[in-house]
């Protein structure tokens, strides 16, 4: 566990939460369950968001939050501590939103929901990122 390892997943433009979240629940978190990192950081980027003049996808403040949810739960089963690097997000009043709904779902509020994987993107990023990791859809 002594070195670090990025996991980064090709979402394409214009896409909404439920790929985010298929992506995060069937890709991101299988792979960092297995590589079992001692400590958790979110590079917290809300650029994505729907509102964002730059980032070009479709994600509500709530989708930020669950994700936050998800990742919370699994440093929790990980037993490793999470924190987060405020990265992108360019619309000064949803920034402030997702910074709150993300702060307040690591801090423990709300539940992680479960999607059904998305049928088209999640089975590609699964096959990309499975030839280092041991995932199931």
């Amino acid at each position: 566990m002594g070195a670090g390892y990025t996991i980064n997943l090709p979402v394409p433009a214009g896409s909404d939460g439920e790929t985010w979240l298929s992506l995060l629940e069937y890709v991101a978190l299988p792979a960092a369950r297995e590589f079992a990192p001692s400590l958790v950081l979110i590079s917290a980027g809300f650029d994505a968001h729907r509102r964002d003049p730059v980032g070009g996808c479709r994600l509500e403040t709530e989708d930020f939050a669950q994700m936050a949810c998800q990742v919370r739960d699994l440093a929790i089963e990980l037993d490793a501590p999470v924190g987060a690097v405020l990265e992108g997000g360019y619309d000064p009043e949803v920034l402030a939103q997702c910074v709150g709904a993300t702060l307040a779902a690591l801090a423990g509020e709300g539940e992680a929901e479960s999607i059904a994987p998305d049928p088209i993107f999640t089975p590609r990023a699964a096959a990309h990122v499975g030839h280092h990791w041991t995932l199931e859809l």
